[in-house]
C-alpha cells in the first residue's frame, strides 16, 4: 500500500498496472493511466475496502461476466443481433400482440454459445474462427479466463445445428486450433443462488 501512495501518476507509464498488498488477504489495487490519478487522490484504499469488497479492474469484471453469461454490447450484442440469436428470448413477450420489430424475430440460423476450451491457458480475444470438424462454422465475439470456474471461456455465434451442449468445436488461438466444448449457460451459479444471496 505504501508503494501505491508513494507513486505519482507521472511515474507510472501508460498501460502499467501497480499491485499493492494490504492487510486483507490477497487484495490487489490496480491503477492505469488517468484513472490512477483520480483514484489515488479521491479514494483512499481503506475507504473502499470494507465488508470484504475489493476494487477490481475491467478484466475482473469481464471474467465475472463471461462466467455468468452476461452479454456485452458491441461484441456479443450489436444492432444487427436479435434477442433470439443472442440467447435473450426470455426477455421478449411474443404473445403480447403486435410490436415494432416483431417481424424481425424469427427462429435464428445462428445463436450465441458458451464454449469452454480444453487448454485454460489459451485465451480468445474476439474474431477468432470456430470450427466443427473441418468446417469453419462461426466467429468468437468475446473470451477470457474464468477464475471461479478455472477455465478459458469463449462466446461465439455458431449455427443452431452446432449449438447443443457437449458439441465439440475448436477455436483458432494465434494459429493453434484449441479444442473446446459448447456448454450450457451460465457456467457459474446456474441457479442464480449467489446473485440472490
Amino acid at each position: 500500500m505504501d508503494e501505491l501512495r508513494r507513486a505519482s501518476p507521472s511515474s507510472v507509464p501508460l498501460g502499467t498496472t501497480l499491485h499493492a498488498k494490504h492487510r486483507r488477504p490477497q487484495p490487489i489495487s490496480c491503477r492505469q493511466a488517468d484513472l490512477f490519478r483520480e483514484l489515488h487522490e479521491a479514494l483512499p484504499h481503506d475507504a473502499i475496502c470494507v465488508d470484504g469488497v475489493t476494487p477490481g479492474g475491467y478484466r475482473a469484471i469481464e471474467s465475472l461476466r463471461l462466467e455468468k453469461g452476461y452479454r456485452a454490447w458491441g461484441s456479443d450484442l450489436t444492432a444487427e443481433t436479435t434477442p433470439l440469436e443472442a440467447g435473450l428470448g426470455f426477455a421478449v413477450k411474443m404473445d403480447k400482440g403486435d410490436f415494432i420489430g416483431r417481424d424481425a424475430l424469427r427462429e435464428p440460423a445462428d445463436t450465441l454459445v458458451s464454449i469452454v476450451l480444453e487448454d485454460p491457458r489459451a485465451v480468445a480475444l474476439g474474431s477468432e474462427p470456430v470450427r466443427a470438424g473441418d468446417e469453419i462454422v462461426g466467429r468468437v465475439t468475446s473470451g477470457g479466463y474464468g477464475y471461479a470456474v478455472g477455465a478459458s471461456i469463449v462466446y461465439a455465434y455458431v449455427p443452431v445445428a452446432h449449438a447443443a451442449p457437449h458439441t465439440q468445436v475448436a477455436v483458432d488461438i494465434f494459429g493453434d486450433w484449441v479444442n473446446g466444448e459448447v456448454r450450457a449457460e451460465p457456467l457459474y451459479d446456474p441457479k442464480g443462488e449467489r446473485v440472490r444471496a
